[in-house]
């Protein structure tokens, strides 16, 4: 950079010395006084010029630079601004949010968390876990795979009910949500109460109006012998969907269920013999046990769960199908029950709403196969309570499968053969 200011600077010397040079030469060869003197004088001319020039440059740099600099400064103040509305935004949400580092520190929360977790400006912000320590979210917060936690209740007041889940923000950081659903907890609650209390009223006067329907004999009224064949079906059909509707009740309100080693052999047998039973030689049932794994479970709910299944693919199937019920255990521990048949099908669309209460794929075959709209709600609230999943595959006219997937902490191995012989001799 010096030696760029040196170089110009020295260009009046130069011009100066070239144009007395072209004067004196002018002067001595030609002998021309006034053309000397007007080409010595054009050197001070240009180099005055030529500083005028330069000066002119130099005043206006400052000024080009400020304005290079004012479209940053600009755009800076238009993030700081945007930035400031996100985070008054945030922090003006009803529900709770917390910034956490990877260790789970807090960096960062809303008023909104202080009124729900219990937290306070007092509080240091170290880990999330500690400051919530002896509570339940503290100890959800201690867990590796933080599965959304649907309903628990606020550390700073039991009598609120929180949603909360865990999800990745940026590279390094985690985003904590905290909603308030103690509302939606006590409509819940009171939707739960209605069906448990009108079912349990209905199941009486079902049971006597059946029990005077099985004894009126319709030989001895031939005139009325359909409609009393008609009354003792939707009878029946009634008081089965009563009973679902306690099932679903009591489902609803457990927490937990039996632990028992539930030997899937010897059921999956049971199942069969029970299919086979309902469907009347009409199709071809077979099982494929590709595992002899056992499962940690209630035996009672995880037998109602899987025939409701076998019972569906036999309702649903026509004459001549085959349904293929299956127990196989995949390589990260797990296992998965399922229930394969080559029926009717079912559109993508429905997929998703099968297990809601009621709901029908076609009212009509429902109605001849006699099914209460509840059997895969209650299949689903069974797999809730034993960490599984209802995974359904359908298209129609292929049939469907439908797999209830087992977490691998819920798969027992094999019982020895030997050991198994041993204690039934005594031993």
């Amino acid at each position: 950079m010096g030696s760029a200011n040196t170089r110009f600077s020295a260009w009046p010397a130069a011009i100066l010395l070239t144009t007395l040079a072209l004067a004196v030469m002018v002067a001595g060869l030609w002998g021309l006084t006034w053309w000397a003197f007007c080409v010595a004088l054009g050197g001070p001319v240009i180099v005055l010029l030529w500083q005028l020039s330069e000066a002119r440059t130099r005043a206006r740099e400052p000024h080009q630079a400020r304005l290079r600099s004012c479209p940053q400064r600009t755009r800076q103040r238009r993030l700081l601004a945007q930035l400031r509305d996100v985070r008054d935004a945030a922090s003006s949400l009803p529900d709770a949010i917390v910034l956490l580092d990877r260790t789970g520190n807090v960096r960062w929360r809303n008023a909104a968390a202080n009124r729900l977790l219990g937290l306070r400006k007092r509080h240091p912000d170290g880990p999330l876990a500690e400051q919530l320590d002896g509570s339940e979210l503290g100890a959800w917060l201690l867990t590796d795979l933080h599965q959304p936690a649907t309903d628990m209740p606020a550390p700073a007041d039991a009598s609120l009910r929180l949603a909360v889940t865990i999800m990745p923000f940026g590279s390094q950081l985690r985003l904590l949500l905290a909603r308030d659903i103690s509302t939606l907890s006590r409509l819940e609650q009171v939707r739960r109460d209605f069906v448990a209390n009108v079912s349990h009223e209905l199941r009486t006067p079902l049971t006597v109006i059946h029990g005077y329907l099985e004894l009126l004999d319709p030989a001895d009224m031939p005139e009325l012998a359909p409609v009393l064949s008609e009354m003792r079906l939707q009878s029946q059909r009634m008081r089965q969907i009563v009973e679902d509707l306690l099932t679903l009740s009591r489902l609803e309100t457990r927490e937990a269920l039996p632990d028992e080693e539930v030997d899937m052999v010897p059921l999956l047998e049971t199942l069969r013999r029970e299919a086979e039973a309902l469907s009347r030689g009409r199709h071809d049932i077979t099982v494929d046990a590709g595992s002899q794994a056992r499962l940690r479970g209630s035996i009672h709910h995880l037998h109602s769960a899987f025939s409701n299944l076998v019972s569906n693919a036999v309702r649903y199937t026509p004459s001549g199908g085959q349904i293929v019920i299956g127990w196989r255990q995949t390589a990260d521990g797990a296992a998965t029950f399922s229930v394969r048949d080559s029926g009717l099908g079912i559109s993508t669309e429905h997929l998703s709403r099968l297990t809601e209460r009621f709901y029908r794929v076609s009212s009509s075959r429902s109605r001849e196969s006699g099914g209460t709209g509840l059997g895969l709600s209650i299949v689903k609230h069974v797999l809730n309570l034993h960490q599984g999943r209802l995974v359904i595959e359908s298209e129609p006219g292929r049939g469907s499968t439908f797999s209830c997937v087992m977490d691998a902490s819920r798969v027992l191995p094999p019982e020895n053969d030997g050991v198994r012989r041993a204690q039934e001799r005594g031993l």
